[in-house]
Formats: structure tokens, sequence, C-alpha cells
């Protein structure tokens, strides 16, 4: 526990400090609210109407919330980089040697690191159902969904940061990592094949509660959560296997 202590308190006075960190956190929640009053989906639709009926039913069918497609975005995308960042420059900075000579475990130090950026993750989650206006279930599911995609991200993000070993390493893979994960599950949206290749993966299962909450569309939510916490698992144990194997040459 106070080694869990330990790395939390060094994360938060470094993520405080560092005003790139917390500027994604809120500029994600801003484009969605911007995006809510000035993008007009349902009108755009209309238009396609006149010249191509069947494509705008389509789209109208289809048409994500802009608040959830931007949460989910946020979700799946961009805390993997930022985990993946904070992680490596440990390595590089050759603070992770001194932490596990000082006897820090890898659960300890991953829940350090993690607890800071789900803490922060909390509030933009909670600004992304303001700006939705989600109230009663949806709002518990939507809040669900979002922090369970929240964790699995920063355990993918965590295990490339220990894989990867500097920074630069680190943006080179998370980035492509990042924006698969992000964008693909919008192909799938208009792709039956990408939507079943991407089905494993946590950030699919985001959108498909998402598509469950905008749409009411037919799904299992035990089953989707079940795949998102499934990905959790399998990444924190990829994380905590490379740390041990590796962390000490940080």
């Amino acid at each position: 526990m106070r080694s869990t202590k330990a790395v939390f308190k060094k994360q938060f006075k470094g993520s405080v400090q560092n005003p790139e960190i917390l500027i994604q956190f809120m500029i994600f929640p801003l484009m969605a609210f911007m995006m809510n009053i000035f993008v007009d989906m349902e009108g755009m639709a209309s238009d396609l109407m006149i010249y191509a009926p069947h494509m705008a039913e389509e789209m109208l069918a289809s048409m994500p919330n802009v608040v959830t497609m931007m949460a989910a975005v946020f979700a799946g995308m961009a805390l993997i980089p930022t985990v993946a960042g904070i992680i490596a420059e440990d390595i590089e900075k050759k603070s992770l040697r001194f932490l596990i000579m000082a006897g820090v475990k890898p659960p300890a130090y991953l829940l350090g690191v993690g607890s800071v950026i789900f803490m922060v993750s909390v509030l933009t989650a909670l600004a992304f159902a303001f700006v939705g206006g989600f109230g009663g279930m949806d709002f518990v599911i939507f809040i669900g969904a979002l922090l369970s995609g929240v964790t699995a991200s920063i355990m993918l993000g965590a295990a490339i940061g220990i894989l990867t070993g500097n920074q630069q390493s680190a943006t080179a893979l998370a980035m492509p990592v990042a924006m698969i994960l992000g964008f693909g599950p919008m192909i799938a949206q208009f792709n039956d094949s990408v939507a079943r290749v991407l089905r494993p993966l946590y950030s699919q299962q985001l959108n498909v509660i998402v598509d469950y909450i905008n749409l009411g569309t037919d799904v299992s939510l035990w089953q989707s959560f079940g795949i998102i916490w499934a990905n959790v698992l399998v990444m924190a144990v990829l994380f905590m296997v490379v740390y041990v194997r590796t962390g000490i040459k940080g």
C-alpha cells in the first residue's frame, strides 16, 4: 500500500506540472460540447434525403450521438499514448529502476500510475455525461462503459510503455494502435466484416454499448462488459510479465 501511495504521489505531482497531459482530458468534452451545438447531423441527413434517400435513411438509422462518439474515441484512443509515454519516461529517466530497487511490485506501480489517470478520467466522464444529458440507467451504463474502456486503455498504454522502454518508441507504437482502436469501430458501423474482426476488442464493445444507449439496439450488455474486462485482464497480465522481465533494465 505504501508503494502504491508513493507512486501515486509521484505521478500526481508530475501530471499537475505537465499541462499537456491535463489538456487532453478537457479537450474531448469541450469538442463534444461544441459539436453538439454547431453540427446538425439530422439536418445533414435531411438534406441528403433529397438526393440519396436510401443513403439518408441508413445514415439516420446508424447516426451516432456526437457526445458518445467523442467519449468512445477518448476512452478507446486518447489515453493509450499518454500512459505509454508516462511509463516509457519512467524507464528512460531511470525512475522505474529506482522504484524496482526500492521493492515496488508490478501491481503497486501500475495501480499508482493508473489511479491518477483514472481519477482525472472520472471527471472527464462526468463532463461527457453532463454534455450528453444522460440520466437514470443510461447514465449508469454510459459511465460504467466509459470507465471500463478507460481502464483497458490504461492497461494497454502501460504494456506498450514497458515494452518499448523510451518515449519515442512508445509514441511510434502507441499512436497507430490507438488510431485503430479509436477509429476502427466507426468504420465497423458501416461494414459488418470490419465489425466481426474488431468484435474481441474493447473499443468495439464500447461502441456496441454506445449504440445500445443511442439507438436501443438489441445487445447483451453483460457480454460486452465481459469482453472489455477480459481485455483489461489480458493486458494487465502482459504488463506484469514484461515488467518482471525487462523493468529492472530501465
